[in-house]
């Protein structure tokens, strides 16, 4: 009985070509999870700080139906209407109230957040250039 030589060429190539795929996706896949894990506990942080200062801004409002915004260390411009900015890692809560007829009413909630322009880029301007 004579034995046929079983021929491994085409199908150790194709073999290795599906592992490289595959192990690169796998890279890919984990490469994304992770940044999207960084990103997810920015977020966080971020609704974590808003919210705490949306609690502070809501605890200082149940404190002016008891007291007087002076009382407070809020600033009351022209218009009569007292101020007063609560910050948390670089977000600011700017709060406005005036008294109404029904006791002190925001007219102004306002949240922002301190912000540095990144200059390390080098971003197209939108100009053209001819002849440098």
């Amino acid at each position: 009985m004579k034995q046929v030589p079983i021929k491994l060429g085409p199908l150790a190539l194709l073999l290795t070509v599906i592992s490289i795929c595959l192990t690169v996706l796998a890279i890919l896949s984990f490469t994304t999870a992770r940044a999207d894990l960084r990103l997810a506990e920015r977020y966080a942080a971020t609704v974590t700080e808003r919210y705490q200062l949306e609690t502070a801004g809501q605890e200082l409002l149940a404190e002016l139906r008891d007291s007087d915004p002076g009382m407070l260390d809020m600033e009351r411009d022209a218009d009569g209407v007292w101020w007063t900015d609560l910050e948390k890692n670089g977000a600011h809560l700017h709060i406005g109230v005036k008294k109404g007829a029904d006791g002190w009413e925001p007219v102004a909630w306002r949240m922002d957040k301190d912000w540095e322009e990144d200059t390390d880029l080098n971003v197209w301007d939108g100009g053209f250039r001819f002849g440098d």
